[in-house]
């Protein structure tokens, strides 16, 4: 992969208060327990830029490759976009946090085999489904992408544990509204849940520039120094 070009980054709220010019608030945080096998998020950036949700995702290590093996990355972001929950997701536990949800955002390391006597493709997958009220699971619903880091760079891209990945978010009949409910459940954790701008809050232009800017692709301050990552990493199980 080619060296991501420098980031112009801008400030992105977790909650009301907003960071100064040039900072970056992170959406959330989550340390890991001695229990996770797989790779976790342990800091996400996440806001509208343009007509999509663009995601700055930091884990905890590798979330594809050879370093994983089959025990890669196998998460689920959830954006509850109009902030109700009366459309969206509807689980058999009345007060999951996840319960309003409108889009799923499936992040998977995995290794494919394209020819039997090859070695196996290491490549990061994402699937992003709309989730109707109909939808009981995160499976539920119509998909809307299916997304990995090798044919769709323009969406995703690695810097080694970080990933970037835009969203698209102009479906006709996904609710929108000022602001988004993002929710993150890491296994056997408690949800993690941040309210973030939505595309109905008049700034979605301005909002969060860590993932392009123009035609070039670049990467958040904190990223800055970091060896580019070599081609063909990429796995799960």
């Amino acid at each position: 992969m080619k060296r991501l070009p420098t980031l112009l980054a801008c400030s992105l709220l977790a909650s009301a208060s907003a960071s100064a010019a040039g900072r970056t608030a992170s959406t959330f945080r989550y340390k890991p327990s001695p229990d996770d096998e797989r790779p976790v998020i342990v800091d996400a950036t996440i806001g509208p830029q343009g007509s999509d949700f663009a995601m700055r995702l930091k884990f905890n290590k590798d979330p594809f490759g050879e370093e994983c093996k089959q025990r890669c990355a196998n998460i689920t972001l959830f954006l509850d976009t109009d902030s109700s929950v009366q459309s969206g997701l509807h689980l058999p536990a009345n007060k999951a946090p996840e319960n309003g949800a409108d889009l799923a955002v499936v992040i998977q390391g995995v290794r494919e085999y394209k020819r039997q006597d090859a070695p196996p493709e290491m490549t990061l997958r994402v699937k992003i489904r709309q989730l109707n009220s109909d939808a009981t699971s995160a499976d539920g619903g119509e998909l809307l992408a299916d997304l990995n880091h090798r044919q769709d760079p323009e969406r995703i891209q690695t810097d080694g544990t970080t990933v970037y990945l835009l969203v698209d978010a102009t479906s006709a009949l996904l609710p929108s509204a000022r602001r988004v409910r993002v929710i993150y459940h890491p296994p056997g954790s408690k949800a993690l849940t941040a309210t973030i701008n939505g595309m109905a809050g008049g700034g979605s232009g301005r909002g969060v520039q860590i993932f392009k800017r123009g035609k070039g692709w670049g990467r958040a301050p904190d990223a800055e120094g970091k060896k580019p990552r070599a081609n063909a990493d990429g796995d799960n199980g």
